[in-house]
């Protein structure tokens, strides 16, 4: 599995994870903004996307533990370079909203995608680190990585 760069220690309360896709900036922002297309790499059973500024987005996964649903609201869209949008699960496991700050940069054929997650204070951040989801996150990287080179 290749792992996003996942960089904490210059950006507490947050964490900030780069990858690089050999992918144009706009096919990236087609796949991460697509509801159909982020099924198959987010791997959640349900995708709603609403892309705009005030736009909503959810997410549930199933499990046989019962479902998860994390959504939120889009603050700031520009394509295809930048998403601001807020992030809270429906049973909320750490306190507060997280704010997601997507950044993509095209440089030499390749598109550079950092995610920046800033948390309510550092405990909460350091509470989703331990949590593993870092390779949940890794393993959707990965799987658009492939997806985007076969063509999507």
């Amino acid at each position: 599995m290749r792992k996003p760069e996942l960089e904490t220690k210059k950006f507490k309360p947050a964490i900030m994870y780069t990858i690089y896709i050999a992918s144009t900036p706009e096919k990236v922002w087609q796949a991460l903004t697509s509801a159909e297309f982020s099924k198959k790499y987010f791997f959640g059973n349900s995708v709603e996307v609403d892309l705009k500024v005030g736009g909503a987005y959810r997410y549930v996964w199933r499990g046989p533990a019962g479902d998860m649903g994390m959504g939120g609201v889009f603050r700031e869209v520009v394509r295809p370079e930048r998403i601001v949008s807020t992030e809270v699960f429906d049973d909320p496991w750490y306190a507060g909203e997280a704010v997601d700050t997507l950044v993509m940069v095209e440089r030499d054929g390749k598109t550079t995608v950092t995610t920046t997650v800033r948390y309510a204070s550092q405990q909460v951040r350091d509470a989703v680190l331990a949590s593993g989801m870092s390779t949940g996150v890794a393993q959707s990287y990965d799987v658009l990585a492939e997806l985007l080179a076969k063509g999507g």
